[in-house]
């Protein structure tokens, strides 16, 4: 770019600024255009591996409740499930061994590999092993539970077919035959084949049945929201499951006035006022029991103004909410969360055993802690 400059003097030449290394990097670009042909092949492989876990789900059977009773049994006694598989395997057994810890199954994973190099130390005869193989002939996992086998372990093996393909001839895997129980995917070939035969439908079979086993093996120690608690108490999935109450800024007796019903609009709003800064709505009580009736919130005072600014006069009982919904005071946050969203509700009472309003949850609260958006 060339300045003008005035008749005799010099012409000065100003460089365009030159883009840094990490300028053009970031630079956004497209890749090849995706074909039709393309994403039609997304989507079948999608639905193949949603039809694999529905008829996963719809031959569960004698297997599976033999397979939970062993695992409830070793987590009973103290045992650990150790989890191994090669490979993708290896990492979806990662994913199952997170679960039934989080569940309060202790579990942990062992390469199968690593285990002929020491890590046969893990395992102890109060122990239950889930080996992880889509062919049941993996060398490394079916040397390992030979191994096992001869050490009275108990052996749960997830394989692609189990012996349930149907073709003739068609006999067990190696796997198989060492295990105590087998639980078979019912697959022969994975979802992207013939054009690729990555591991696609059987590691996402096996993960929904680890995650099957994992949640039907608590349910039957009768683990509870409460130790389940114990076990997240940090980031939203912690938050979720605190009890509504550890995050009322407005308790009822203290910054929330307790107002009967039989009060007028005015006088009720009077009172709510002496408590300072108010939230939106009042919660207001039935005098004779105490018990929650209405709710009175900002916006109704609005409507009720624009309409005819008299009724300010009435009693606020003829012009509440009656009969909110509330939550009782033993709810968790995700029930709140849950009412927000289903009922876009922005001020929710809570109440006690006997129905009485204990506090007023406000929907900003839950937007601060970032579980729902404003």
């Amino acid at each position: 770019m060339t300045s003008k400059a005035a008749p005799g003097a010099k012409t000065v030449r100003v460089s365009e600024p030159k883009e840094s290394a990490l300028e053009v990097a970031a630079r956004p670009t497209r890749g090849p255009k995706v074909s039709a042909e393309a994403l039609a092949a997304g989507k079948r492989l999608l639905r193949a591996e949603a039809t694999a876990v529905a008829k996963l789900a719809d031959g569960l059977g004698d297997s599976f409740e033999r397979a939970v009773e062993l695992i409830v049994s070793c987590a009973d006694a103290g045992g650990t499930v150790l989890i191994t598989g090669l490979g993708k395997s290896g990492l979806i057994g990662a994913k199952i061994s997170a679960t039934l810890s989080s569940l309060g199954i202790p579990s942990h994973c062992v390469h199968p590999s690593e285990a002929a190099h020491g890590d046969l130390g893990r395992f102890r005869r109060c122990d239950t092993v889930i080996c992880i193989s889509f062919s049941g002939e993996t060398d490394e996992v079916v040397n390992l539970a030979s191994i096992l086998r001869q050490d009275g372990l108990p052996i749960i093996s997830i394989t692609g077919a189990g012996g349930q393909t149907g073709r003739e001839g068609s006999k067990a895997s190696s796997l198989e035959r060492l295990s105590s129980v087998t639980l078979g995917l019912g697959l022969d070939q994975e979802a992207g084949e013939p054009d690729f035969a990555a591991p696609t439908s059987s590691t996402t079979a096996t993960l929904a049945l680890g995650d099957a086993l994992a949640v039907v093996s608590a349910k039957v120690r009768n683990f509870t929201d409460e130790d389940f608690k114990r076990r997240h108490p940090g980031g939203t999935l912690g938050d979720l499951l605190r009890p509504v109450t550890e995050v009322l800024r407005f308790v009822a007796g203290k910054n929330l006035p307790r107002i009967n019903d039989d009060r007028t609009v005015a006088s009720a709003l009077e009172e709510a006022s002496k408590a300072g800064r108010r939230p939106g709505a009042i919660v207001l009580s039935d005098p004779k029991t105490g018990r929650l009736s209405g709710i009175f919130t900002d916006g109704d005072l609005r409507r009720l103004i624009l309409r005819d600014p008299s009724e300010l006069h009435r009693p606020i009982g003829e012009v509440m909410t009656k009969d909110p919904r509330c939550l009782q005071e033993a709810a968790l946050i995700r029930d709140a969360v849950r009412m927000v969203r289903e009922f876009r509700a922005d001020e929710i009472p809570v109440v006690n055993a006997k129905g009485e309003p204990v506090g007023l949850l406000d929907v900003q609260d839950l937007v601060a802690m970032r579980l729902v958006q404003d």
